[in-house]
């Protein structure tokens, strides 16, 4: 039973620390940031096990965070006012070629990250970009003027996302 008290203990701890850190790809780590990452989950598993290294403790801690992670995951599913919480909502950036440096200053995100993501999906000017949106999941989703997609603008998006 301690095993999964400390893996329940350690789970919540991660997930803090992970929503508190920001959003981020995995692409977008650096080496070092990377290095961390493994370093927290050997510290992680330390913590869980201690010094038991027996099968059981190993299934014990294991089924322990995939049942969070299930019950996490059907949580935000079922009661969707929970959603923002535990998965984080997207922000508009970017509205008509306009960056709004506030919600970069929040996101700790730079005007140069903007111009490599839009460089990277073919956007050669922020000037182009009608909406700009960080997704839940750190991806930056862009909707160019030219865009055939819908005539929506952010304060459409804002709506749809309150309900």
């Amino acid at each position: 039973m301690d095993i999964v008290i400390r893996a329940f203990i350690v789970f919540v701890f991660v997930w803090l620390v992970l929503r508190a850190l920001g959003k981020r790809e995995l692409s977008e780590m650096t080496s070092f940031e990377l290095v961390l990452l493994f370093v927290i989950g050997d510290l992680v598993q330390q913590s869980i096990t201690q010094h038991d290294t027996s099968l059981t403790a190993a299934v014990l801690a294991i089924s322990t965070i995939a049942l969070l992670i299930l019950a996490q995951s059907y949580t935000a599913y079922r009661w969707s006012r929970t959603r923002p919480v535990l998965e984080g909502e997207p922000h508009v950036v970017i509205t008509q070629g306009r960056v709004l440096e506030e919600a970069l200053r929040r996101e700790r995100m730079t005007t140069d990250d903007l111009k490599i993501a839009a460089r990277q999906q073919g956007i050669g000017d922020l000037d182009d970009i009608r909406i700009a949106v960080l997704e839940a999941d750190g991806k930056l989703s862009f909707v160019t003027n030219s865009s055939d997609s819908s005539d929506s603008t952010p304060r459409d998006t804002e709506e749809r996302r309150a309900d």
